[in-house]
């Protein structure tokens, strides 16, 4: 499956109001370059092959399409369709990414690899990448997260990655997204920063969505092959928004609804939930304008959310312009919810959702009367061996 087309076409900064270029002034050059090596490599079919040999020969793409029939009510209730993500080496979409910008930091010349982390996943998936290629690898992580992602923290290591921790804030993704971006501006010269999600300043988010795409562009043919058509619906986790993004894109001109499921926490107060575009409002965070949480004087709040990677307060400009479109539907999914979810689909269907991705189960759970009949199409963006230790306690209390 092509990676290349229309993905990467549009060098437009924005999504409509949204996106942009609001960096300091010392890290233009560098977004300048990275904008020209970027689309450069993105026509490229030489690259693009590469790209394609490395997910098939390595991660092990295509991803299946399993039904999910027993959490479907047996085909009684709707069809619902998994995009195995989860069955990605190293467990998650993220390998995705973190492949087509290594390959990408490589053609620029750059040799030193930094990266941000809050579930782990993006950080295992760049310190594989760069263990393939024989890269160094730096990996940012909040200390919050360390410590409930304890085993990926190992697994990083493990790869060779120096893990750094960061204390500032609430020790979670937003703060070591920042503590990357000062890496880079430090070390401009030689360093590429793989960032995780479709956040971030241009061209960041349509260059993340352009490698997640091989997500939607496999389900539509596989879905196509096995039923005939197109689904009625496709649903993905929103956290930053890239598994999202991925799936949805291939779809976007077509008559298929589009539902993205944020993270609701434990209630609507600031600091409860990860909801930017449900609960959110526009604003400048990491680069680029875009739905994110902050109160009346502007300051970004701290999301909250039991999964690590849906634990960001803010969410990618394409998301944000598809919300105020109409052309996505933006929803959000509490954590006892998210929780009860990985539990009962674990059971029926013998497959541990992360729990990021057992919100948009959880989702599909709670609506299952309205969504009688339709054909869905779910992103498994990843699997839950990752959140076992947060599985047990809640199963304990």
């Amino acid at each position: 499956m092509s990676i290349s087309g229309n993905s990467a076409e549009r060098r437009d900064p924005f999504f409509g109001p949204y996106g942009g270029q609001f960096m300091p002034e010392i890290l233009m050059p560098a977004v300048a370059e990275l904008e020209e090596g970027f689309f450069s490599a993105a026509a490229d079919e030489e690259f693009n092959r590469s790209v394609e040999k490395v997910l098939k020969e390595f991660s092990g793409r295509p991803t299946p399409l399993t039904t999910a029939a027993r959490f479907a009510g047996s085909g009684k209730d709707m069809i619902l369709e998994l995009k195995r993500e989860d069955l990605n080496h190293t467990g998650a979409h993220k390998i995705n990414n973190t492949i087509g910008q290594v390959l990408l930091a490589m053609r620029m010349g750059k040799r030193r690899i930094i990266a941000e982390t809050g579930a782990g996943q993006h950080g295992v998936a760049t310190a594989t990448a760069t263990a393939l290629f024989g890269l160094p690898c730096i990996v940012y992580m909040g200390v919050e997260d360390i410590h409930r992602q304890a085993l990926n923290v190992e697994r990083m290591k493990l790869l060779g990655a120096e893990v750094v921790p960061v204390h500032q804030g609430a020790g979670t993704l937003k703060d070591a997204v920042n503590e990357a971006l000062r890496d880079w501006v430090r070390n401009v010269e030689d360093t590429f920063y793989v960032l995780g999600s479709c956040v971030g300043p241009h061209p960041y988010p349509t260059m993340v969505r352009h490698f997640q795409s091989v997500i939607g562009k496999e389900a539509k043919e596989q879905f196509r092959e096995k039923h005939g058509g197109l689904p009625d619906l496709v649903v993905a986790c929103v956290g930053g928004g890239s598994n999202a993004a991925g799936l949805f894109y291939p779809f976007i001109d077509d008559p298929v609804e589009m539902v993205g499921v944020e993270a609701g926490g434990v209630g609507q107060k600031p600091g409860e939930h990860g909801a930017s575009l449900v609960l959110g409002t526009p604003g400048i965070f990491h680069g680029s304008h875009s739905y994110l949480l902050q109160d009346g004087d502007g300051q970004v709040v701290t999301a909250h959310s039991v999964s690590a990677g849906l634990d960001y307060p803010g969410v990618g400009p394409e998301h944000s312009f598809w919300k105020d479109t109409g052309r996505v539907s933006y929803c959000d999914v509490s954590d006892e919810e998210a929780l009860k979810a990985t539990l009962r689909f674990t059971r029926e269907e013998g497959i541990l959702p992360a729990l990021e991705t057992a919100h948009a189960v959880a989702w599909v759970g709670l609506n299952r009367e309205k969504l009688k009949g339709r054909k869905i199409v779910l992103c498994f963006s990843g699997r839950g061996d990752k959140d076992m230790e947060t599985l047990l306690r809640a199963k304990s209390e």
